[in-house]
């Protein structure tokens, strides 16, 4: 018989397992082509609601059920404007100034701390800086989810950093809509921090198979931790431990369509079962997305699109 083999048990590529620090994870925005469609900003705040199924039409060409209706799965996500709390002025790929937005939320002292004469933009020299971030706050106090609000760096579109500081002063102190940002029909990246399933043992965590029946001190253990030489155990070993909350990314979901609450839906979005009432807008995205109910996500523009998810086109019917 040929000699059996076995490939190995958990990908290294995410490595350590234990629990994220933060529910918003860093975003690498260079590494984002700035050719995206997003506008203004590059990133969004949003909320998981529930899964739903929708009636779509298909407008994909070349598809065998082109202009017929179909049943999809689709994730709801509430998108509750966001303001810029502060706008961050880059040198050489690193922070040199932060100038904070003036009239923020009251909310906003549960989570950071706001300086009392806060500096004005206006005085700040476009030329000796080579970038230009903000730091958005979600106005989450505007949902029935909690008041304190959430704080993520996001980039903005443009080449140079005059394009973007015309930008963050036409929208300093003002609400930004996720309609302001992406279209109907793009694709995004969803980010954002798993289930968490607490401690686990190394079935459920790798995926290794269950040892024979007759087997001695457990039969859902390893066969071996090691060799006798080395004589310690490696991280590889798949061992029992933190399994969830870990920050995962998932690329090119279709935003199939945007909404808000009005007297024709607000029947349908309510009583949803562990999260409640949708109160501000909302938006549909094609499949599932990480995390439970309530979880935070960050929407971005999309680091690589591939022409089988982009050519996708859905027109919605009903959400079920």
């Amino acid at each position: 018989m040929p000699t059996r083999k076995s490939p190995r048990k958990g990908s290294l590529q995410f490595w350590p397992r234990k629990r994220a620090r933060k529910s918003l994870p860093r975003v690498n925005w260079d590494a984002i082509s700035n050719e995206s469609k997003a506008k203004g900003l590059r990133g969004f705040i949003g909320y998981k609601v529930c899964m739903m199924t929708a009636e779509v039409k298909d407008k994909t060409p070349n598809s065998l059920t082109k202009d017929k209706t179909i049943i999809i799965p689709v994730t709801v996500l509430e998108c509750p404007v966001i303001k810029i709390f502060s706008v961050r002025f880059y040198k050489n790929g690193k922070v040199a100034k932060e100038v904070v937005a003036e009239n923020l939320e009251k909310d906003l002292k549960r989570k950071v701390k706001i300086p009392k004469i806060p500096k004005k933009i206006d005085s700040i020299k476009i030329e000796d800086y080579d970038n230009v971030k903000v730091i958005a706050y979600s106005v989450v106090k505007k949902t029935d989810l909690k008041k304190t609000p959430d704080l993520s760096e996001i980039d903005i579109v443009g080449g140079d950093v005059e394009t973007k500081m015309i930008w963050v002063k036409d929208n300093l102190n003002k609400e930004i809509s996720i309609a302001n940002i992406f279209e109907k029909g793009q694709l995004v990246d969803v980010r954002g921090l798993t289930k968490g399933q607490g401690f686990s043992g190394p079935v459920k965590r790798f995926g290794i198979g269950l040892k024979s029946h007759k087997s001695e001190k457990g039969r859902r253990n390893p066969g071996s931790l090691g060799p006798w030489h080395p004589a310690r155990v490696t991280f590889r070993a798949p061992q029992a431990g933190q399994l969830g909350m870990f920050t995962r990314v998932i690329y090119n979901n279709l935003l199939v369509d945007f909404g808000k609450i009005s007297d024709d839906n607000k029947n349908k979005f309510k009583n949803i079962k562990n999260y409640g009432e949708i109160k501000s807008e909302f938006v549909i995205i094609r499949g599932s997305v990480q995390g439970p109910s309530k979880r935070q996500l960050l929407l971005t523009a999309p680091l690589r699109e591939t022409k089988k998810q982009l050519k996708k086109s859905f027109e919605l019917v009903e959400v079920r």
